[in-house]
């Protein structure tokens, strides 16, 4: 690339070149989505592409155009990359075909039931504890843990709103089972 006059001055009043051209499109192509910006590789190199990287695939159909637009390669940098060629383990068959996986209609579906922790007392109970002077109650639920009317997804949540600082909920209500006092 060479550099002339009109380089250095200001954009507003410098000539409008064919660099400026391509960074402009360069801006557009970076703007649009993941969709446009395959549709334009298809466009420059004539193939698909598999990447979804959308900044790696902009400036690979910059490089692309701006090596078609300023002749590419140097040959000295052409003849390196054929000795590195030489000595890298090339891939001799492409990629494989990912094909799509078959819809079924008739899918048999299978409800797990959910299993509680063995330390846990059976929804409806209440758990107290004394804190701070204070009796606290948490109603077990099917579904979480209720404390003051807010509905918690587990007892470290519950314990974590009481203290304001994250300790595990079993220990805090002391439900620690083996070896636990319990």
């Amino acid at each position: 690339m060479s550099t002339s006059v009109d380089d250095f001055r200001a954009p507003e009043t410098r000539e409008r070149t064919h660099g400026d051209e391509r960074r402009a499109r360069g801006r557009r192509l970076a703007a649009d989505d993941r969709e446009a910006i395959a549709a334009e590789v298809r466009r420059v190199f004539g193939e698909e592409t598999n990447g979804h990287n959308k900044a790696w695939l902009v400036k690979r159909i910059a490089w692309r155009l701006q090596a078609r637009a300023e002749g590419g390669l140097s040959d000295r940098a052409l003849r390196r990359a054929a000795e590195l060629a030489d000595d890298a383990d090339l891939r001799l068959n492409p990629p494989p075909m990912k094909a799509a996986p078959p819809v079924e209609d008739d899918v048999p579906v299978r409800v797990l039931k959910f299993q509680a922790d063995d330390r846990l007392p059976p929804p409806g109970t209440a758990i107290t504890r004394k804190y701070k002077g204070e009796l606290l109650q948490v109603k077990v639920r099917p579904d979480g843990f209720e404390y003051e009317g807010v509905v918690y997804t587990s007892l470290s949540a519950v314990a974590k709103h009481i203290t304001g600082s994250h300790c595990n909920g079993f220990l805090f209500f002391r439900l620690a089972g083996k070896g636990g006092d319990a």
